[in-house]
């Protein structure tokens, strides 16, 4: 075996070895181009390599007659090394470095690398194990998290025996048969699928609102009748919701819980308020005849067909005559008298508003708002905004009254005591900030270091009164539910409020940049982030359900997957926590409608359809196979092993359009990045005024002597540099994107 550093002659051979890293499949292969003298090249993988007969673990290959070659080292089953190039024999150990002698047969370590030639590419650190993942409890930092969102009714079905169809919106066969429930997953399911998530490398999950719910298409928990008691439609035996946070946590894994905080169902709150209303199995339509309704589970009424007494509602509140017939005519065809008219139902075509509206004037003014329903320029108003309803299922509960705020907070407190990890908020903007503190302050008093957001929706840079084209007042908007102040164009008349959100302001950038494959004006939102109370602390996405309905908007995320790639390359190195709707992995339902619009659409034709064919037991190796999941699998890896990306600001940033690149600045505790990024082609980044040492990049293991405050390098399309002071090296597995 040749031991000779010398350079090669033309007339000689180039050696090239390569040791087996952990993990790796055997034997190696070799894959090679634009050698000299002839050029040429191999095809994907290349060829499998020779077994060093001295040493065990190393894999040899000959060139004949060859002064330099471009190659890469791989297993044939994805594993590889990044692009190198060889002007002299060369050994590569399984941590990247390059020797120019074998190593010594007895040795028990490799010897330190000898300096670069002239043309060779940068040394290369092997990638390092996936960083541990402390217990939930010592976890205290909710910004080293990355969460997964998912509709639990729409996720995984693990007990078919609570499937539930609400009554509006039911998908039929051809055969004519109701097929897809509404509430077709449940926590039996996700119990089930949190090896899956876990996979994936998320260390949290958002579940949709958990708590028993009323409305004709409810499945989704945003319409909440009782705070104090879980859905049981969502439980089973063995897999009640304590059930599910402690197999979560048994996995490392944290549970947010989503909370409405606005509003309330049409038919008040069990054991606290009753709103007026005739009961369902009465209402007959127009053309129609009592018992006469065919639609799927629900025969002869619409009454809820699960109950044996056809009805909706157990209110104890509710009058004498409601509660007597909530036990007895389950067919709704014993004459009922509405106290309200005088009229006789059931009654063919009979006002449909006394079944499934509400009279705000009519309302209990010590739980509701009196001021009628959201309409026109409303939704760009304060005071209507906050004190009108949103919908007909959707009653604003009058958050500032002492008797609504001891029974909302109680009872999320019991949920707290549960184990739940976090909160996020629906409909923030719907309730007055100074008010909405005071649940967030209550909670958090409860369970000191709880981590609430909330959702603020916004479809442009959401700036209020500091400008930027925003038609809405300050008052309204995200940043200003982050800050104590009063002052609606000065961010910094108050402090941090403790209380994060959902940023739609960078959410509704990508619709112009990253769905068009560019990054062009993304800087300008980021250069706001100092109106927020701490931006580190914003929960970023590139899909969301609550968007709608006007726009691209309202749709799942159209583009490619490249573009996809690139946006997440954005979301996990930048700023803030990730979050990833269900089946973002896949491109799930891509370009679908967000939610059912036209008045024959069913969930499957929408983004909210149900995902769990996809992660049965003969599909969910194909499902995780997929670019994407692998994708966001790897960026989950790098973000954990580099806390700069988790807890600091963005610094030094700037965008061309093709590319990006910014600072992650987190000394204080040991950690510095430098990010690059590219989107639709391969981006040159040069990055001045960084801290002078060595700097190794998570996604290529490239290693890097910066000396005078000047990095330089250089990224694939769609791919990303994330050069490391004193970094782990290459972090994960080469993919389609990251490589």
């Amino acid at each position: 075996m040749p031991t000779s550093n010398h350079t090669l002659l033309p007339n000689q051979d180039l050696i090239v070895g390569c040791e087996c890293p952990a993990g790796w499949a055997e034997p190696l292969y070799i894959h090679w181009w634009d050698g000299a003298p002839g050029g040429g090249g191999s095809g994907w993988p290349g060829v499998p390599m020779q077994p060093d007969p001295e040493r065990a673990g190393w894999y040899l290959h000959r060139f004949p007659n060859t002064r330099v070659m471009h190659l890469i080292f791989n297993d044939g089953q994805g594993h590889q090394t990044p692009d190198h190039v060889r002007e002299r024999n060369g050994w590569l150990d399984a941590r990247g470095h390059w020797h120019n002698q074998a190593p010594a047969v007895s040795a028990v370590a490799p010897p330190p690398a000898e300096p670069a030639a002239a043309h060779q590419s940068a040394p290369v650190v092997a990638w390092t194990a996936e960083a541990p993942l402390a217990p939930v409890g010592e976890r205290t930092d909710f910004r080293e998290e990355t969460i997964y969102f998912l509709i639990t009714t729409r996720f995984y079905d693990g007990d078919p025996s609570n499937n539930f169809f609400c009554r509006d919106r039911i998908r039929f066969d051809a055969a004519g048969q109701a097929v897809d429930p509404h509430w077709r997953g449940d926590f039996k399911g996700l119990i089930a699928r949190l090896d899956y998530i876990r996979d994936l490398g998320f260390t949290a999950i958002w579940i949709t609102p958990p708590v028993e719910n009323r409305s004709g298409l409810d499945y989704h928990g945003y319409h909440p009748y009782d705070w104090t008691r879980v859905d049981p439609r969502l439980e089973s035996p063995g897999a009640t919701y304590r059930d599910l946070i402690d197999a979560a946590h048994a996995q490392g894994i944290k549970i947010i819980q989503d909370v409405v905080l606005n509003h309330s169902c049409q038919y008040g709150i069990r054991g606290q308020v009753h709103i007026d209303h005739l009961p369902i199995k009465y209402y007959v339509p127009q053309g129609s005849a009592p018992g006469r309704v065919n639609h799927g589970p629900y025969q002869g009424n619409l009454g809820n067909y699960a109950w044996p007494n056809r009805d909706d509602i157990d209110n104890p509140l509710a009058p004498d005559w409601w509660r007597e017939r909530h036990l007895s005519d389950p067919e709704g065809c014993e004459p009922l008298v509405d106290p309200k008219t005088g009229e006789t139902v059931p009654k063919a075509g009979y006002n449909p508003g006394r079944f499934f509206g509400v009279d705000a004037n009519q309302l209990d003014p010590e739980w509701f708002h009196q001021e009628g329903f959201i309409c026109g320029g409303d939704w760009e108003s304060t005071h209507p905004l906050q004190h009108k309803h949103l919908a007909g299922d959707c009653i604003d509960l009058a958050t500032n009254r002492q008797n609504v705020k001891d029974y909302l907070i109680g009872a999320i407190n019991g949920y707290l005591d549960l184990g739940v990890d976090a909160l996020r908020i629906d409909t923030v903007k719907h309730v007055e900030r100074d008010n909405l503190l005071e649940y967030v302050n209550a909670w958090k008093a409860h369970k000191p270091g709880l981590f609430v957001f909330g959702e603020n929706l916004v479809k442009g840079y959401g700036w209020g009164d500091l400008g930027g084209g925003d038609n809405g007042p300050s008052q309204i908007r995200p940043w200003w539910y982050t800050r104590l102040g009063h002052d609606p164009r000065d961010p910094n008349a108050g402090g941090d409020s403790g209380f994060s959100v959902l940023d739609f302001g960078l959410f509704s950038t990508f619709r112009d940049t990253v769905s068009k494959g560019t990054y062009g004006g993304t800087a300008q939102i980021l250069s706001m982030d100092w109106i927020y109370g701490d931006v580190t602390s914003l929960v970023t996405f590139l899909q969301n359900h609550d968007v709608g309905p006007d726009n691209d908007f309202k749709f799942r995320f159209k583009g490619d997957d490249w573009m996809a790639a690139a946006a997440y390359n954005l979301i996990w190195t930048a700023r803030g926590i990730p979050c990833l709707y269900y089946g973002e992995e896949i491109a799930f339902m891509r370009g679908a409608p967000q939610d059912v619009e036209g008045e024959k659409d069913t969930l499957d034709q929408t983004g909210r359809a149900y995902f769990g064919d996809h992660l049965i037991d003969e599909r969910i190796g194909q499902t995780q196979s997929h670019p994407l999941y692998q994708h966001i699998k790897r960026l989950n890896q790098i973000r954990r092993a580099v806390p700069a990306l988790q807890k600091a600001q963005m610094t030094q940033v700037s965008e061309w359009g093709s590319g990006m690149r910014f600072v992650r600045d987190l000394s204080g505790e040991g950690s510095y990045a430098v990010i690059g990024l590219a989107i639709g082609s391969d981006q040159s980044v040069t990055v001045e005024g960084v801290r002078d040492g060595i700097y190794r990049d998570a996604v290529t293991g490239r290693e890097v002597q910066v000396h005078d405050g000047r990095l330089s390098f250089s990224v694939h399309a769609n791919s990303a540099g994330i050069y490391v002071l004193d970094g782990p090296g290459k972090v994960g597995v080469d993919g389609v994107y990251l490589r």
